[in-house]
């Protein structure tokens, strides 16, 4: 289906305001869910490695299915699988608040309220693009910054409506308030041309030869042909046999020749249904050949170097750096920071500065003096040191003040598809990303249960902080001197072989 020109504006400011309460409102608990941690800890009394599962998965399980998510978004439309995906949000939220064990939390927050999060980024970042292109850049962050100011609001709103509500009403009101989702879905209004033509059926004696199968066109068809025969003809018996219940009227309805005439509409039929089947192969034929296609791409892509340490950089980012969102209210409680000094919670502070993080970051990325992979790979080192600082903390203040600068570099994210396009090109920077992504789901899934497997084996914060910010920092160091620029100087300097040249005279007869 063809799509008309993006505008550039007009409607599209409708979906850039829409896709932003999307994500505002699909984004907002799953990312604040270190509210809800503490108390699934004191309702449940598991382990904090095995409740950390909870918010590791719902934020993972999107990320981890963003091929799936794009494959629903492609051939369904942004507005339906977002309308979709409000019912899956909201009714995962409303189901947590019935939840008798930590297991169930598991299916009904982490994994249904995750799925339908993976569907609307995915949605919502669709049709955006489709409705921009000179501005693209200008509305993908502005919509992006919807999730941010979504932790940083809904991180004080958990926290009020605990206090007022309890922890099952806290989740029964959020789900209410995602059901808004619906209202945003049902104006994505579809940039799509309403009178394409569906595209016509080749004939079977159309169809090249170059794209049958066994190259037995002939032969398929005839076999297909005698199987349908066999079959008619057993089914018109029993019609028969059945409508005049007398075997003796069947027998002469055969010899009767007056039926000989109703012999060349099964014929058209049976021509038809073998036509099918011959489609139907070759269709299967083409699936496979792009399911080949798409396995030599990725292999391709894992032949870049700098391709191959993205990828390491980002599952180990994901894992180090993911886990202060979801765990720094229980870090400062085990820091024994009395309630009376929070003037605004952790997580707010984070929320917050990851959205100025996502700005700034962006706006340094346009300029051309700066290389936008050090600048990226800079944000790891940073951050991976903040990360082993935050065992020192024990005050309110200094707890803060790390958190707004971990906020601050996880707004990286707004560069990395600078950095990804940068390294494999535009050309092949959809299949990376989706690559790309996959890990920084897996990431985000293993990142606060192994933080917190860490305190449950030790009682305490220090060493699970000192992994996730060797992690990070080995993450940035692995992508550093993969781009390090003296590993092609060796094949600079080596001089390409000459091609081998023959010359050959023309004898001359003067």
């Amino acid at each position: 289906m063809e799509l008309k020109k993006s505008p550039d504006g007009g409607w599209g400011w409708v979906i850039v305001f829409v896709s932003f309460l999307t994500q505002f409102l699909c984004y907002g608990s799953p990312l604040a869910v270190g509210v809800l941690y503490i108390e699934w800890l004191d309702a449940f009394g598991e382990g904090k490695g095995k409740t950390a599962w909870v918010g590791s998965l719902a934020s993972g399980v999107g990320l981890l299915a963003s091929p799936v998510c794009s494959l629903c978004v492609s051939s369904f439309g942004a507005r339906p699988v977002t309308i979709f995906s409000g019912f899956m949000v909201a009714g995962g939220l409303m189901l947590s608040s019935f939840a008798p064990n930590i297991y169930f939390l598991f299916f009904s927050y982490g994994i249904v309220v995750g799925l339908g999060c993976g569907l609307l980024y995915t949605a919502t970042v669709t049709i955006t693009c489709q409705y921009f292109d000179s501005r693209r850049g200008l509305a993908l962050g502005l919509i992006s910054t919807g999730s941010s100011v979504g932790l940083f609001i809904y991180a004080a709103l958990q926290r009020m409506l605990i206090e007022f509500y309890g922890l099952d009403g806290c989740l029964l009101i959020v789900g209410a308030l995602a059901l808004n989702i619906l209202a945003c879905g049902s104006l994505m209004r579809p940039l799509q041309s309403s009178h394409c033509p569906l595209p016509e059926k080749m004939p079977l004696e159309n169809v090249p030869d170059k794209y049958s199968i066994y190259n037995e066109k002939e032969k398929n068809l005839e076999e297909n042909i005698n199987i349908l025969d066999k079959s008619f003809c057993g089914e018109e018996k029993c019609k028969n046999i059945i409508a005049n219940g007398d075997w003796k009227q069947e027998s002469l309805l055969r010899k009767n020749p007056t039926t000989v005439s109703h012999t060349k509409e099964p014929e058209t039929y049976k021509k038809k249904v073998a036509e099918q089947t011959y489609f139907c192969k070759q269709l299967a034929k083409r699936k496979w050949q792009l399911y080949k296609n798409y396995c030599g791409e990725t292999l391709t892509l894992f032949k870049n170097k700098v391709f191959s340490a993205l990828f390491i950089a980002i599952l180990l980012f994901d894992i180090g750096g993911f886990p202060p969102s979801l765990l720094m209210e229980d870090v400062a409680r085990s820091s024994n920071v009395k309630e009376e000094e929070f003037i605004m919670p952790l997580i707010s502070i984070i929320g917050i500065m990851t959205a100025v993080g996502k700005l700034l970051l962006g706006i340094l990325a346009d300029f051309k003096w700066i290389n936008t992979l050090y600048l990226y790979v800079a944000t790891y080192i940073i951050m991976g040191l903040a990360l082993c600082a935050i065992p020192f903390a024990k005050t309110y203040v200094t707890l803060a003040i790390l958190s707004g600068i971990i906020g601050f570099l996880t707004g990286n994210w707004s560069i990395f598809p600078y950095v990804t396009t940068k390294t494999v090109g535009i050309e092949k920077l959809a299949h990376a990303y989706g690559i790309l992504m996959f890990f920084a789901g897996l990431g985000n899934s293993l990142g606060p249960p192994i933080v917190g497997w860490f305190y449950d084996w030790t009682q305490t914060y220090d060493i699970a902080f000192y992994f996730s910010g060797f992690c990070v920092l080995l993450g940035g160091f692995v992508l550093l001197l993969a781009a390090l620029p003296l590993w092609d100087t060796c094949t600079k300097q080596l001089p390409k072989p000459a091609p081998t040249t023959f010359l050959y005279k023309v004898a001359s007869n003067v």
